[in-house]
Order: structure tokens, then C-alpha cells, then sequence
């Protein structure tokens, strides 16, 4: 499999037809999905499709194999360019935070939030709060606990460190712990 997409680096360098259709078919649903996790509408979020392709194929010559993936590097366009679409789109907005919190100080032994006879209602809670974060916390959380990604990779996706989305992540789940716990008891 390296091989195979060495060689479709190879071939998208000489600006090959077939090897940027191969890329579209090979990573375009990734592409989608991470889109569209930040830009609502789907008229936009095929519009930030398409950019996010066209970016990827003139920048084909920056790649650099030894610091991601080909998928996590179209990730990361994609992450880099649904973002600047939100903030050119949206009016600023300012999310009042708790103070500055160190991940090496945050001991998660909050009870659960749910018991067995309420799940659904937790999971239709949680959902509606996840709907209502910032765009680049809903993708944060995605990357994380949908896709999998691990810290390192959401770090390179996002222009960030590994410890500060492990901060981030842990100031976002105490932030959904807020919204949802008064409405479950």
C-alpha cells in the first residue's frame, strides 16, 4: 500500500489526470466527512469540498510523507479550509471559557451522567449540546472519539501541539458535562 501511494504522490506531482481522480475516489468521502462536520449548509460544504482538492493538488509538491499521512494531510486542508469558509461567513463570536486549564490537573473522576433508564435521553442531550459548539470544537471532538485520530494527529491537523488538544478536549467535554447535567436530574 506505500508503494501504491508513493506512486499516486509520484503521479499527482506531474500533475497526472488519473492519479488526481484516484485521489477524489480513494479520499474524497474522508474529505467530505470532515467537511461537513464544520460547514453546515451542504451547498457550502461541496463548495469547501472542491477547494479543499484544489488546494491539495497545487500543493501536491509541499507533501512531506515523514510528518503525516496522505489522508491526514488532506485532513488537515480540509480542517484549515472549512475554517476559513466558517469565519468568512459567521459573525465573530466570543465563547466566555473557564480559565486557562492544565491537563495534568484535571482528575476526570466525575460520577456518570447517565443510569441505564435514561440513555437515550443522555445521548439525545449530548447531541443537541455537540450541535451547539463552536465548529472547530464539534470537529476536535470528531477527530477524537468518531474518526479515531489520536493526539498527535489532530495536532497536525489543527497547526497545534498534542497537549494543548488534550486541553482543549478536556475543557470541551467539562463545557457538554455543563450544558447536560442540570437537564438530567
Amino acid at each position: 500500500m506505500r508503494e501504491d501511494t508513493n506512486e499516486l504522490i509520484r503521479a499527482l506531482r506531474r500533475q497526472d489526470a488519473s492519479a488526481q481522480h484516484l485521489l477524489l475516489t480513494r479520499y474524497g468521502d474522508l474529505v467530505f466527512r470532515h467537511v461537513t462536520r464544520i460547514v453546515a449548509k451542504p451547498e457550502d460544504a461541496e463548495e469547501v469540498y472542491q477547494d479543499v482538492f484544489v488546494k491539495a493538488f497545487s500543493s501536491i509538491d509541499s507533501y512531506d510523507e515523514r510528518q503525516a499521512s496522505l489522508a491526514t494531510w488532506l485532513c488537515r486542508i480540509a480542517h484549515h479550509e472549512s475554517l476559513n469558509f466558517v469565519r468568512q461567513r459567521r459573525p465573530h463570536i466570543v465563547f466566555a471559557e473557564d480559565g486557562d486549564l492544565n491537563i495534568n490537573d484535571i482528575q476526570d473522576d466525575t460520577p456518570p451522567i447517565y443510569d441505564e433508564s435514561s440513555k437515550e435521553q443522555t445521548i439525545q442531550l449530548l447531541d443537541n449540546a455537540l450541535q451547539e459548539l463552536p465548529p472547530d470544537e464539534q470537529a476536535l471532538i470528531a477527530m477524537f472519539y468518531f474518526d479515531g485520530l489520536g493526539l498527535k494527529e489532530i495536532a497536525y491537523i489543527t497547526d497545534s501541539i498534542p497537549s494543548t488538544i488534550g486541553s482543549k478536549l478536556c475543557r470541551i467535554r467539562k463545557k457538554l458535562y455543563r450544558t447536560i447535567q442540570p437537564l438530567i436530574q
